[in-house]
């Protein structure tokens, strides 16, 4: 005899994530960055603190991640092409901080000690992810033969995302879709020219 109840116990990793960051989303907007913390998040979504520390070290990390949630880190570009997939990329990370609450937090950023809390989830939950998905999306061109592998990825790298984050940082110029688009075009020809 089958047994159709439903386990029981904590959801799925995955289920609980989601929960959370749905929930972290909506206090960043409603409420602004000062009032998500880990206990908010835990109370509005009914993810246990613990699998919220699983997931991210503390509160300003996991205001990163609701902020850029739904970002393309990574796309698989083999239908659409590296630009395509790399345009994408930009325009949601671009999109995620030309929001008020995105504005706020960079205005933030810029302010805080490069050593603090919110410094180093913005480091490692947005810099840092983004390069990485960048590498992906690179690399898989490069196996399908779409560009020549590059010489120095990491350098690259910092050429093609460096300027998002400085614009985030600097506010000396608007981030929008045509920034956005402008960059990805860059950075694929770029990437197409032969290497020397």
């Amino acid at each position: 005899m089958m047994n159709d109840a439903k386990p029981r116990g904590r959801p799925p990793s995955t289920a609980a994530r989601e929960k959370a960051l749905a929930a972290a989303h909506a206090i960043l907007m409603e409420e602004g960055f000062g009032r998500l913390t880990v206990e908010a998040v835990a109370a509005r979504s009914g993810v246990g603190k613990a699998t919220l520390y699983r997931n991210w070290t503390n509160a300003c990390e996991l205001a990163m991640a609701a902020l850029i949630d739904g970002v393309p880190l990574v796309q698989a570009g083999g239908e659409t092409g590296l630009k395509a997939a790399l345009t994408a990329q930009m325009r949601a990370l671009v999109k995620a901080f030309a929001t008020t609450r995105g504005r706020q937090i960079a205005m933030t950023l810029a302010a805080a000690d490069p050593e603090s809390e919110m410094t180093r989830a913005f480091r490692n939950r947005v810099i840092l992810s983004s390069r990485e998905a960048g590498r992906t999306l690179i690399i898989d061109a490069t196996r399908r033969g779409e560009i020549p592998p590059p010489v120095e990825i990491d350098t690259l790298l910092d050429m093609v995302y460096g300027p998002v984050f400085y614009r985030i940082l600097a506010g000396h110029q608007p981030l929008n879709a045509a920034f956005a688009e402008r960059l990805a075009e860059n950075a694929v020809t770029i990437l197409t020219a032969p290497n020397p």
